[in-house]
């Protein structure tokens, strides 16, 4: 089941790295719950359902562009996937590049992402997640 929920992820983080909302809303599931938090995000928020993701990546684009998503490692968390993800991106008014590093922990559901929350770290993640001792 693990192998299976990392392949649906990195299906999935590259369609956000694509930025195709329609593949985002497939991988998506339609209860769908992304919690960012205030230290990664001028905007924090929990974005909820296809209407959320839509939000989202709307409010993100506005302000950014050549946005990219690479996981950079995967931890098996039992009913979960804990990742490790590099963003990088352009800002779109001063074409400034950015890169932020952060983890998140994912749940999947019927084969589709149920809820991502996102930390600061990787040991926040894994601490969260019930992997760090």
């Amino acid at each position: 089941m693990y192998e299976r929920d990392v392949e649906i992820l990195r299906e999935g983080l590259q369609a956000f790295s694509d930025g195709d909302i329609e593949r985002i809303l497939q991988f998506t599931h339609p209860e769908f719950e992304a919690i960012v938090p205030a230290e990664l995000s001028p905007e924090p928020d929990t974005y909820r359902g296809h209407d959320g993701v839509r939000r989202y990546f709307a409010s993100f684009a506005e302000a950014m562009e050549d946005i990219h998503f690479q996981p950079e490692r995967f931890w098996d968390a039992g009913d979960a996937v804990v990742v490790a993800m590099r963003m990088t991106a352009k800002g779109r008014q001063t074409s400034i590049e950015v890169e932020q590093r952060f983890a998140q922990i994912w749940t999947l559901l019927d084969d589709k992402a149920r809820s991502v929350r996102t930390f600061s770290s990787v040991r926040q993640a894994l601490e969260a997640a019930g992997l760090a001792s």
